[in-house]
């Protein structure tokens, strides 16, 4: 048996481990909007913007969801689109084995040991960590849209100290996973920056995000720290999304939404950070 087939075994036992832990959960309706909002993220996600970044700002801007819910809800929210994402792309890039199971078994072991820090942290504390994380991404966006990082090599694997270097990389994401920061973005820069051919940033990056989300929703579910009508709505409506962007649409001249996506999230990370700093305050 080979590390393919066995890494989509290991996709079928997290999305049962999922499954079981949103049956914990409980079930509720989610609203047309809440399902509309899970459809756009995941449609642009599949085809390279990220979801994170995008589906927090709409929260905030619309107080959707409180902002202590925000982490785990995107965590237990995005996690069944990302599987399907996961087996889609595994299927269709030839990443090195070796290079694939490491790179995500670093970011599951990161998500495992962030997601128990940020579920004790008050609002304020994760306010202005998600201010920063969403500062940090639109720095990545922006930085990618002026082509500041290198285009990337031609391997599709790593080995010797460049591996250890994307192993910590990447455990280093599985942590701010955690925070709300999306992994896909600086996961394509880091394996263009080690080398890689960017495409092989696909797999690396929603394998890891399939494996370690499910793990990091279970303590997200058992402890409450997720909204539960908003978490399903983005599951329920990103389903159908990434199939159409995966298999039907396949790629998108994205650009002005991309420059849309980074003024909008440098506002909502500033308004964020101004929030924490009124509380702090008394004000």
């Amino acid at each position: 048996m080979d590390a393919r087939t066995l890494l989509f075994i290991g996709l079928g036992v997290v999305l049962v481990i999922y499954g079981a832990a949103i049956a914990r959960g409980g079930f509720v309706r989610p609203t047309a909007l809440q399902s509309v909002i899970g459809f756009v993220t995941a449609f642009f996600d599949t085809l390279g913007i990220g979801s994170f970044a995008t589906t927090t700002t709409v929260y905030k801007l619309r107080n959707m969801v409180p902002v202590k819910l925000i982490p785990g809800t995107l965590n237990v929210g995005h996690t069944l689109p990302t599987i399907a994402q996961a087996f889609i792309y595994t299927s269709i890039v030839p990443v090195d084995p070796k290079t694939l199971v490491l790179m995500i078994v670093a970011a599951c072991v990161g998500s495992w040991l962030g997601v128990g820090v940020v579920v004790h942290w008050p609002r304020r504390k994760i306010q202005i960590g998600m201010g920063l994380a969403l500062i940090g991404a639109a720095a990545l966006m922006l930085m990618t849209q002026l082509d500041l990082f290198p285009g990337g090599g031609a391997t599709m694997g790593l080995t010797g100290a460049r591996l250890w270097v994307g192993l910590a990389g990447n455990f280093a994401l599985g942590v701010l996973m955690m925070l709300g920061i999306g992994l896909y973005a600086p996961c394509m820069i880091l394996v263009s920056l080690l080398g890689m051919n960017p495409t092989a940033a696909f797999p690396i990056m929603m394998g890891s995000c399939a494996f370690l989300m499910p793990t990091s929703s279970v303590r997200f579910v058992e402890t409450r720290a997720y909204h539960l009508q908003a978490a399903l709505g983005l599951a329920l409506g990103a389903v159908p999304a990434v199939l159409i962007a995966a298999l039907l649409v396949k790629s998108l001249p994205l650009s002005y939404v991309r420059w849309l996506v980074v003024m909008v999230v440098v506002y909502t990370s500033v308004n964020m950070l101004v929030t924490a700093d009124k509380e702090a305050a008394g004000r």
